[in-house]
């Protein structure tokens, strides 16, 4: 749990990401997400996701645009999160590549 957290004491978006994790398969995940983001909203987060991992596989701007349609603002601020953030997307990739194999 957060390290920020008080014992007994949950930040309000919390429990929404213990329900995450307690989905149990693909289905129920995609039917979770289905029920909670717009059609827009999940197709940005869809894109979003597909952007970091081509970046990740060391594809440029104009490429990920391409093959997205996310604009250089979208593909600047997912690299930002790549390179500056909490190394969410880099443990999740890793991940995905391990499972693979």
């Amino acid at each position: 749990m957060d390290k920020g957290i008080k014992a007994g004491k949950k930040k309000p978006h919390i429990e929404m990401y213990e329900a995450i994790l307690s989905l149990e398969t693909l289905d129920e995940c995609i039917g979770f997400f289905d029920d909670l983001c717009s059609v827009t909203e999940l197709r940005s987060i869809e894109q979003r996701y597909q952007v970091a991992r081509m970046l990740s596989e060391g594809h440029i701007y104009s490429t990920i645009s391409e093959k997205t349609g996310a604009s250089s603002a979208t593909i600047s601020r997912v690299n930002r999160s790549l390179h500056y953030g909490k190394d969410s997307y880099k443990t999740l990739f890793e991940r995905l590549d391990n499972n693979k194999k």
